[in-house]
């Protein structure tokens, strides 16, 4: 009774370093976390950034998002940001075409908004500068952010500079994990 006992356990214990082993294996299948690969070409230094074109009637909003750009390039990645495109190894461009605001929530007392979504439609494009090909190009980058507006009247437009900062960061992660991960 014993030995069969001794049996039991034994083939329990290999099957439980089966399961572990084939865990460990099955890690190894390509899949990896996102924002730490780099699908854009080892021999590049440098990226140049000009500000992106607004065509919308949103007051520096192409200023927002271009200062994120590149603040998110410098911490995220080992390029040098340079801002004349001649010295770059590639061109990233940008183009504001749309932004939108709409109400989302409502103060059921008051029947004022308390939270507005913004939509933000961009075309970006990543040039390699040598051979002029197009690494990466989106004519319809959509982001979106919702941000909270206070119920009192001298505060009310005060949240959409902050807003609009936070879209800019946002928009900027987005945009340089999407380059960097080659989605």
């Amino acid at each position: 009774m014993r030995a069969s006992f001794m049996r039991a356990r034994f083939a329990a214990s290999g099957a439980c370093w089966l399961v572990v082993f084939l865990c460990l294996a099955g890690s190894a299948c390509g899949y990896h976390v996102a924002g730490r690969g780099n699908a854009l070409p080892a021999e590049w230094k440098s990226i140049a950034v000009p500000a992106l074109t607004n065509r919308t009637t949103t007051y520096r909003i192409e200023q927002r998002l271009t200062e994120a750009v590149v603040h998110e390039l410098l911490a995220r990645t080992h390029y040098r940001v340079v801002a004349e495109e001649k010295s770059a190894d590639a061109v990233l461009r940008g183009e504001v075409t749309s932004i939108e605001s709409s109400a989302l929530l409502f103060d059921t007392v008051t029947n004022r908004a308390t939270t507005m979504l913004v939509n933000v439609r961009l075309s970006v494009r990543l040039v390699d500068s040598a051979s002029q090909k197009i690494v990466y190009e989106n004519s319809d980058f959509l982001f979106r952010e919702e941000y909270d507006i206070s119920t009192d009247i001298p505060s009310f437009f005060e949240e959409q500079g902050p807003a609009l900062d936070r879209l800019s960061r946002d928009f900027a992660g987005a945009l340089v994990s999407t380059l960097l991960e080659n989605f």
